[in-house]
């Protein structure tokens, strides 16, 4: 739609997840109208993320280090470990302040559709990780979706052979809905999950 250049940075940012062409479209001209917004600083710093962050080789959390933040934090509980599929989870499940345990990173869901199975997941360094007894419970904290679900599913069979409490998190209605705009999946959930008052 644009000439040249313009449209290419359009395109370009149209390429990362969740920008749609709209999307691409407002970010690229908040940058050519706003004299005071620093190019250079953002390509530096895009440059630098590429350069320095790399995957923490314990858990798979991103970190600037060989081990992150959380993997070197010795008041963690080391017995406690919640599985997730993306590095962007264990950000979500911080910020509640209620896990104190360590982490392990999948980095994605068993999903035939897309051609990702259990090897092209890092379950095989859960299983190394489980494997000196240490741990006692392991949370599985996947998304609550047909992938999530298959990843879920497939890591307590897996570990049902060993002697470690396998859970999952609780799922169902979201704080401030109503129950006329949820599905029979959720509800259902939602009934499954139920705890006594």
């Amino acid at each position: 739609m644009y000439d040249g250049i313009v449209q290419e940075l359009i395109d370009e940012f149209g390429r990362l997840p969740g920008i749609g062409p709209k999307s691409a479209q407002r970010i690229a001209f908040h940058i050519l109208q706003t004299p005071s917004f620093d190019v250079k600083r953002l390509s530096e710093l895009l440059v630098e993320v590429r350069e320095r962050v790399r995957f923490c080789e314990i858990c798979g959390n991103v970190s600037e280090h060989e081990r992150c933040a959380i993997c070197r934090d010795l008041r963690r509980n080391p017995e406690l470990i919640c599985v997730v599929e993306d590095a962007k989870d264990v950000a979500a499940i911080e910020r509640t302040r209620e896990f104190r345990g360590l982490y392990h990173v999948l980095g994605g869901a068993i999903s035939p559709i897309a051609g990702v199975g259990p090897d092209d997941l890092r379950i095989a360094q859960l299983m190394t990780r489980l494997a000196d007894g240490t741990v006692q419970e392991v949370i599985l904290a996947t998304n609550p979706n047909l992938e999530g679900e298959a990843t879920a599913s497939y890591l307590s069979r897996l570990l049902t052979s060993m002697d470690i409490t396998v859970s999952r998190l609780a799922s169902g209605l979201p704080v401030g809905g109503d129950l006329e705009y949820a599905d029979e999946v959720t509800l259902g959930r939602a009934f499954e999950g139920r705890r006594r008052l």
